[in-house]
């Protein structure tokens, strides 16, 4: 199963090269119908997260009296990654279905409209974090050499977005409840994941509850570069690899699975 799953892999990255001007253009697309019609257009990647954090900073250094240092920094690092996988595979989960008239005309890999949708969040979350640089200068953050390897938790983040994409996309067009439920899913892991709250105020079992949650490693991973100028070790990069694989893995087992009978469905 691996090895048939391994040469699917290989194959798909033969066709992305091939399909390589077909996936700037939808993500070209999706960027373009996103912003259409409005007026500030794609200046919302930089407004909508100082406008965010502007507000999660009032609410809880302020009313809750959380006593988190740099507070703004440490909510941005936390939920611009966060926001790049919630917006990434919520996209991604809707983009066959969204699809389907191309679908059903022409032949194209399947697996494009997806993976389209992780690349044009991606590019989102590279203009986004002009937001949190703005922050860093204003509230007087040091910019530690290890911002350099912001690209790596991006990385990490990035494949077990497509992954979990990927998976979403398939399912959903069988189970078209798993929209419904991925949003209530979503604000879950937003609450499990300790984006505007500290870890240390978690209990024992919550936190090795945690170690279970992959965007935890990947929000940490941003912080200790960010805010703390460090390099997580060899083990939080191998769990990172690991969580990111895997689902990547999962992801285009499922769809590979399902996407023949697509157009049954659609």
């Amino acid at each position: 199963m691996f090895q048939n799953l391994k040469t699917r892999v290989g194959n798909m990255a033969a066709a992305l090269k091939k399909y390589n001007p077909l996936l700037i253009e939808l993500v070209s697309r999706d960027i373009k119908v996103r912003y259409r019609k409005s007026v500030l257009g794609m200046l919302w990647t930089v407004l909508n997260p100082l406008l965010m954090m502007c507000v999660i900073t009032v609410v809880f250094s302020t009313i809750f009296k959380q006593n988190i240092p740099n507070f703004p920094i440490y909510y941005l690092s936390g939920s611009l990654i966060f926001s790049f996988n919630s917006e990434a595979t919520t996209n991604a989960m809707h983009s066959i279905l969204s699809n389907c008239s191309l679908i059903k005309k022409v032949y194209l890999p399947k697996y494009l409209f997806p993976i389209s949708c992780v690349l044009s969040s991606l590019v989102n979350l590279g203009f986004s974090l002009v937001a949190m640089f703005i922050v860093m200068i204003v509230t007087c953050t040091p910019f530690h050499a290890t911002l350099l390897l912001m690209p790596i938790p991006i990385f990490y983040t990035f494949l077990f977005s497509v992954g979990l994409g990927t998976m979403l996309a398939a399912l959903t067009v069988y189970f078209r409840d798993i929209a419904h439920f991925y949003g209530v899913f979503i604000l879950a892991w937003t609450y499990f994941t300790p984006i505007f709250y500290p870890v240390d105020i978690l209990p024992d079992f919550a936190l090795r509850l945690m170690q279970f949650n992959p965007m935890f490693h990947y929000v940490n991973f941003m912080r200790e570069l960010v805010i703390y100028g460090t390099f997580p070790g060899i083990t939080e990069n191998l769990i990172c690899v690991a969580m990111s694989v895997l689902m990547l893995f999962a992801g285009f087992w499922v769809f590979y699975k399902k996407q023949d009978h697509f157009v049954l469905y659609i």
